[in-house]
């Protein structure tokens, strides 16, 4: 009986893109000279960490963000009967019946079913139905763990970690998450590729994570899908046919919602990083990213409509989305020279349309 795996990944260790400054950079180096690439002092971070976190919060697979942009999904295939034993306690559990979930579960975590044992820990680790009891939720979800459960395994290697309900230990923390990630759990495999990257600088830690980003990207993980693209573009070594879906990736990720990715692929597809130029869908992902509230987007964007890059020239727009850049703190001599080179009517106007923004 698995758990949804958390969204909130607690343990973002080195970031990818600070890892990469030591190695060949060649997606980079191609975008060096390009309009957008500029100013380069204040990059967006290579993974997210404000994801929103509670239960039943789960990586998005992209269909959340396909209803947002008004693209119409195919039909779901027919679900298959299933003739399997039933879980009466995780079906409680899916239906908000959380008591009910916890003595149907309990003798069963007694007798030493780690699944029980799991959702136990899940009940008690989020106060479902019960007071929220973190040390009560670290002993079941051991107890799981120790019985080979893949979603306790990643999850008690989390309180671990953090020293959450039991005393902090990076040995045994790493063991379990080791484990987890070789059984298959995608937030494992996505944690345990950071972890490896961290304790192994440079080319050799990022080969050796590889493997596990790209597992983890298979099952729908956003910052694995971003770092799979990140590496496919940037590893010298990496196979021409692995390559040549670097773009395919970092696509995947943009459409899962991560605005890093929405970023990246917009600067991707204007200056033709993994393939031809597309001024028009960079300009639309550099403006999808912006209108979430990534600052980076918004000062590429402003670029963009002052140098009528696809899209009409807009002095107004540009200036805005300068503004709001640069009250985030992002500076950029070439853009401020541009806004004191427009009327005071357009300066007006921006200030008032930026005033106006809301993230989307």
């Amino acid at each position: 009986m698995p758990i949804p795996p958390a969204c909130h990944l607690k343990y973002l260790l080195a970031s990818i893109a600070v890892l990469l400054a030591a190695g060949p950079d060649v997606a980079l180096a191609q975008a060096a000279d390009s309009v957008i690439s500029q100013p380069g002092t204040a990059p967006a971070s290579a993974f997210r960490t404000d994801r929103p976190a509670g239960p039943g919060v789960r990586p998005s697979d992209g269909v959340g963000v396909f209803d947002r942009m008004g693209a119409k999904l195919p039909d779901l295939p027919p679900e298959k009967d299933y003739k399997g034993p039933i879980d009466e306690a995780y079906g409680a559990y899916q239906r908000g019946y959380y008591l009910t979930a916890m003595d149907k579960a309990l003798p069963r975590a007694q007798l030493g079913d780690p699944a029980a044992q799991t959702l136990i820990g899940e009940i008690l680790s989020q106060g479902l139905g019960v007071k929220k009891d973190v040390k009560n939720a670290a002993f079941w979800y051991g107890k799981a763990a120790e019985g080979g459960d893949p979603a306790a395994m990643f999850k008690y290697a989390l309180m671990l970690m953090e020293g959450e309900g039991v005393p902090r230990d990076k040995v045994k923390a790493d063991d379990y998450m080791r484990k987890a990630a070789e059984a298959g759990n995608p937030s494992a495999e996505f944690n345990w590729a950071q972890i490896l990257v961290a304790d192994n600088p440079g080319e050799k830690g990022l080969k050796m994570a590889l493997p596990f980003y790209e597992k983890s990207a298979e099952q729908g993980i956003a910052d694995s899908q971003y770092a799979v693209a990140q590496l496919y573009a940037t590893l010298k070594d990496v196979p021409e046919e692995k390559k040549r879906l670097a773009r395919e990736w970092m696509a995947r990720a943009a459409r899962a919602g991560f605005d890093t990715a929405q970023l990246d692929l917009g600067i991707w597809l204007v200056n033709g990083v993994g393939g031809p130029k597309d001024y028009v869908k960079g300009f639309e992902w550099l403006k999808l990213a912006a209108n979430g509230g990534n600052v980076a987007a918004q000062n590429k964007l402003a670029h963009l409509y002052v140098n009528a890059i696809g899209t009409p020239p807009n002095p107004v727009e540009a200036a805005k989305w300068y503004v709001l850049s640069r009250r985030a703190g992002l500076a950029d001599p070439a853009l401020e020279d541009f806004y004191l080179g427009i009327e005071d009517e357009q300066q007006k106007a921006a200030i008032d349309a930026a005033n106006k923004f809301r993230r989307r």
